[in-house]
């Protein structure tokens, strides 16, 4: 247990999977700055100040967050940023413990100075490999299509994705939920599970228990980005449980976007006294202010002890796509972990990796 004595053990030494995390969105604000003087880009205020890259309460709501999300992105235009970005990712999650990364990419934005679509996957895909090798974070790449392009769009990608099935890992569908028909998209979705890949698309953030019913029938998600809106819902929450269906839940994400008022209001425990298998992710959190680390200290906040935790934790090695072998070792890490007395300066977060705003 934790919380006795104020003794804890340190959430920084407890391996975990990150299963929600946008390409873009990972980046260091450093980076974004960089980036953005080399090309002579003036960032938004919102992007520039000096404490966390927050959405503030004043400021919440989907069409700021996608304005900053833009004006980030602007900033990535070459082979060289898209490696950067994606090693900074690797690099920063071993720093919080996470041994198995699953990166959410859209390579539609990339692919005009890439050469195509193709070429920007194959960057992805090749800094991955070199990624892993140097930082010991076992990494996979989630393709995504948008829900603000073309169904045909989304059917072009599942293509690519099946082609590249292996350091391709899933499918999702993001951006805002309320835009696009769900069930446009089902063909693309079909195309990559009989390619072996998870499907994982977005749903139950922005939306209630409708949407969630909607993306369960016609894009049979083996994972769900958010779902949290099916806890308003105790027969959906309870089919979701029966069905195995994965939550990828992101606090900081959910209360900067006014799903929720804080963090800690976001509904952890009753999901997971329904028996919910969930991974914590921090979603963009260039753009929140809170990386993988914040989410568990939220989680901590909230009231669940060391043992949860630990429980949280292998939930997130459970529904990942690790390799076996990645999976056997993070999940015996876990339990090494619930063995480690706790201490009385146990940390709630790590020190912030080199380059990087706090969390808040």
């Amino acid at each position: 247990m934790s919380g006795q004595d104020g003794r804890r053990r340190d959430l920084a030494a407890l391996p975990k999977a990150h299963l929600h995390l946008h390409f873009t969105g990972s980046m260091r604000p450093s980076t974004l700055v960089e980036l953005a003087d080399e090309r002579g880009i003036r960032l938004p205020r919102s992007l520039t100040d000096d404490v966390a890259l927050q959405v503030e309460p004043t400021r919440r709501g989907w069409f700021r967050f996608q304005r900053q999300y833009d004006a980030a992105r602007a900033v990535v235009d070459s082979e060289a940023a898209m490696r950067r970005i994606l090693h900074e990712a690797a690099e920063d999650d071993a720093a919080e413990g996470s041994g198995r990364l699953e990166l959410q990419v859209d390579p539609t934005s990339y692919a005009p100075f890439a050469g195509g679509l193709t070429p920007a996957i194959e960057i992805v895909l090749d800094q991955a490999a070199i990624s892993e090798r140097e930082t010991g974070v076992s990494i996979g790449i989630v393709l995504a299509a948008s829900r603000t392009r073309h169904p045909l769009d989304a059917r072009t990608l599942a293509r690519l994705a099946a082609r590249h099935a292996g350091p391709v890992v899933g499918f999702g569908l993001s951006n805002d939920e309320r835009r696009g028909t769900t069930a446009e998209f089902g063909p693309a979705f079909r195309i990559a599970r009989e390619a072996g890949l998870l499907s994982v698309p977005h749903g139950g953030e922005l939306l209630g228990p409708a949407h969630v019913q909607d993306v369960l029938a016609h894009l049979h998600p083996h994972r769900l980005g958010h779902g949290v809106r099916a806890a308003e819902d105790p027969h959906l929450l309870e089919r979701v449980v029966a069905a195995g269906v994965g939550l990828e839940v992101c606090p900081a994400s959910n209360a900067s976007l006014g799903v929720v008022r804080d963090p800690g209001e976001v509904p952890l425990r009753r999901l997971l006294d329904a028996g919910a298998q969930i991974a914590l992710g921090a979603d963009d959190p260039l753009l929140f202010g809170s990386r993988l680390l914040d989410q568990y200290a939220t989680a901590r906040a909230m009231g669940l002890d060391d043992e949860e935790l630990a429980g949280l934790a292998a939930s997130s090695i459970r529904i990942s796509a690790a390799p076996p072998a990645v999976a056997r070792r993070l999940l015996a890490g876990v339990r090494d972990w619930l063995g480690t007395p706790p201490s009385a300066d146990g940390a709630d977060d790590a020190s912030a990796p080199a380059g990087r705003a706090g969390g808040r």
